[in-house]
């Protein structure tokens, strides 16, 4: 049996780099660019390019971290975030509504929504929560591009519309 040569130099070097394995390095700021197109995408999830920028980004906003920028996004295409309120900022599927003392008391299932605007339009919106799940809401124009799409927004709202009560019938005073 032949055993391999091994110099110091090589052995050295191999230690070295076994070790700059363990010794922290500075985090990274994401990528806005990358995050923009993966938030745009019809399911960031099922990108393996996108799942840890994605993550880093709710982290990042989890702990108050501003939300990257594209500088390369040209002009109307653009992400932003905003904090979820409930009821005005929260779609109906996903609002809690809790009596108080003073009235209703209304809360978000989602803490906050990464708005994707394409040339100028709006064009997806992922509703995200503090233990990183999402939801992404596309508008009319983003599914007739994808053609597919994550529909579980769609079908949450499907269901809740059906568990709602039919509007009233139309009396004489309202012709």
């Amino acid at each position: 049996m032949v055993l391999p040569h091994t110099t110091w130099a090589g052995a050295i070097g191999a230690v070295w780099l076994a070790l700059a394995g363990l010794v922290p390095t500075q985090a990274r700021a994401v990528d806005g660019c990358l995050v923009l197109l993966c938030f745009a995408a019809p399911s960031w999830r099922s990108i393996a390019q996108c799942v840890p920028p994605i993550k880093q980004v709710l982290r990042d906003l989890t702990r108050g971290k501003p939300f990257p920028s594209c500088a390369m996004a040209g002009g109307g295409n653009s992400a932003s975030h905003t904090w979820a309120s409930a009821p005005s900022y929260c779609p109906p599927q996903y609002t809690r509504v809790s009596e108080g003392e003073g009235g209703p008391i209304y809360s978000c299932d989602y803490t906050g929504a990464v708005s994707v605007s394409v040339n100028g339009a709006p064009f997806a919106r992922t509703w995200w929560t503090m233990d990183g799940n999402t939801v992404t809401e596309f508008s009319p124009t983003a599914k007739s591009q994808l053609g597919t799409w994550d529909t579980r927004f769609d079908d949450e709202y499907a269901a809740w519309l059906a568990t709602q009560p039919p509007p009233a019938p139309p009396t004489d005073s309202d012709h």
